[in-house]
């Protein structure tokens, strides 16, 4: 029997977010203090995080659980914890967020174990739930923007609410974390310094790519908080943590060139690294003179999205008019001259009027991708399997429900290892690709990543990377990727980092 109002906020453990820290929860930690008391779980921290779920919901004093969802490993634990606490505490009520529950908002809700989904920010959204069940006044919860729910059996999904002003937004409740965890616990080594943090200054995106999940929860919206407010934080880390390192997870950090660059000028002299995630045409706009200054800031590495070198593919993903393949060369060249290392993603698989034209592009691709590490040896490449995201109403999304692609009916079936492939972009066995198609990307991948070891994995490094080298050469200079069974050996005696999977972190 639930004799209390406490909230728990929990985070499930992710692969590559152990030392990453739990903005999401702390976002909302920092929205409801005050409302209701509340506790933050940290599944990456925790040895057996559902025990401690159990113990907490057991003790009758917390009403509300509230999770953050992301696509991929988040979802092992998130799932069958979320079904246990409903199964076994009925009266609790069970709300979701993030990129997972946004986009599959159907699913969750359908499961019967979520009641309530947070569609993007839920600074505004959480309390106002929160406030409105503990009021008993439930025909309100339709006026609350930002939130999908059921009503009479069906799903409503409210009107979307305008993005806050970060800076005006109570800042993160680190405490709350000292009390279980530590704050230090999520000062880690990685390539970019040896006391690492990471950190969330702005939401949304401005654009609208067609494969992106971030697309259908802002609708081209971003909002940042201004570099005097990122400062004020990042010399409190410095001070409390003594940090050297950022990472910024922001969906598109450089959105804002004024903003960039006001930021860049207040980092000159702080011996900070930083690395952050921006588009190339974007970036491309920016004076030599910017890009100087983010240097000397301690800019590393940005991670851009090239995608792919065909223009019309590139107009297809909604990219088109405003980045090309022109443009994608002339940048890696251009961020050489600044020692700044682009860090390219490129989206293979797309759907095509054949298999031999999807097989075509493919090679075209990976054809691109060779001419560009020619144009900046040190440029980073990370290559995904073109995984679909629900952009209902999308030219790209009608293609692909064309050609039969579903996403699950339910939502215990994303626990399944094909699913958790097409989560990690990797593997998703859509139905235009074949198993040849994808050894043919996976095995270009392994080749030229033992030619091309990534800079962010600061362990293999000398002699491992010298040898790593000069075997994958022989193949990667006379294009032979079939079977490469020896680099992959080494990959796996050495633990090979690629940093979309695990992070940059050294554990």
């Amino acid at each position: 029997m639930i004799t209390g109002n406490s909230l728990v906020l929990f985070n499930p453990r992710s692969a590559n977010s152990k030392h990453r820290l739990p903005n999401s929860i702390l976002q909302v930690g920092a929205s409801i203090d005050g409302i209701v008391p509340y506790e933050l779980i940290d599944g990456n921290l925790e040895i057996e995080p559902l025990e401690v779920l159990k113990k907490l919901f057991d003790s009758g004093e917390y009403r509300y659980f509230g999770c953050t969802v992301m696509p991929g490993q988040q979802l092992e634990q998130a799932i069958p914890f979320t079904k246990y606490i409903k199964e076994n505490y009925p009266e609790v009520v069970v709300i979701w967020g993030g990129y997972f529950a946004a986009n599959q908002y159907r699913v969750s809700l359908d499961s019967g174990w979520v009641d309530y989904v947070i569609d993007a920010q839920g600074d505004v959204a959480f309390p106002e739930l929160i406030k409105t069940l503990e009021s008993g006044e439930l025909e309100a919860v339709s006026q609350i923007k930002n939130l999908i729910h059921k009503k009479n059996a069906e799903i409503v999904k409210n009107p979307k609410d305008k993005l806050p002003d970060l800076d005006k937004l109570p800042r993160y409740p680190y405490q709350k974390l000292g009390e279980r965890y530590s704050l230090k616990n999520y000062v880690a080594k990685t390539f970019l310094g040896s006391r690492t943090i990471s950190y969330h200054s702005s939401f949304g995106c401005p654009f609208t790519c067609s494969f992106c999940a971030v697309v259908p929860l802002y609708n081209a919206r971003w909002k940042g908080k201004s570099a005097e407010g990122i400062m004020k934080d990042i010399d409190w880390f410095k001070d409390e943590y003594d940090i050297n390192a950022i990472e910024f997870h922001d969906n598109n950090f450089f959105t804002a060139r004024k903003r960039t660059v006001d930021f860049a000028k207040r980092m000159v002299g702080k011996d900070i690294s930083w690395w952050g995630e921006g588009r190339i045409d974007t970036i491309n706009k920016y004076s030599d003179d910017d890009l100087k200054i983010m240097r000397e800031s301690g800019l590393k590495m940005i991670f851009l999205g090239a995608e792919t070198g065909n223009d019309d593919v590139l107009s297809q993903m909604d990219k088109g008019g405003t980045q090309s393949a022109a443009q994608i060369r002339e940048f890696a060249a251009r961020m050489g001259e600044f020692d700044i290392i682009p860090e390219y993603s490129f989206v293979l698989g797309m759907p095509g009027d054949s298999e031999e034209k999807v097989m075509e592009q493919i090679e075209n691709d990976i054809a691109f991708i060779r001419e560009i590490k020619q144009i900046n040896p040190r440029t980073e490449i990370i290559i995904y399997v073109y995984s679909p995201v629900p952009t209902e109403g999308s030219e790209l999304y009608e293609i692909i429900t064309s050609k039969g692609f579903r996403f699950p009916e339910h939502l215990e079936d994303w626990l399944s290892p094909d699913w958790e492939k097409f989560d990690l972009r990797k593997n998703p066995l859509t139905p235009w690709l074949t198993a040849e198609m994808i050894d043919k990307i996976k095995n270009f991948e392994t080749v030229l990543n033992g030619y091309y070891p990534t800079a962010s994995d600061f362990r293999i490094q000398g002699v491992k990377k010298s040898i790593m080298q000069k075997i994958a050469s022989v193949r990667y200079k006379n294009e032979w990727y079939k079977y490469p069974y020896e680099i992959k050996a080494m990959h796996k005696y050495w633990r090979y980092r690629q940093p979309e999977i695990t992070g940059f972190y050294s554990e």
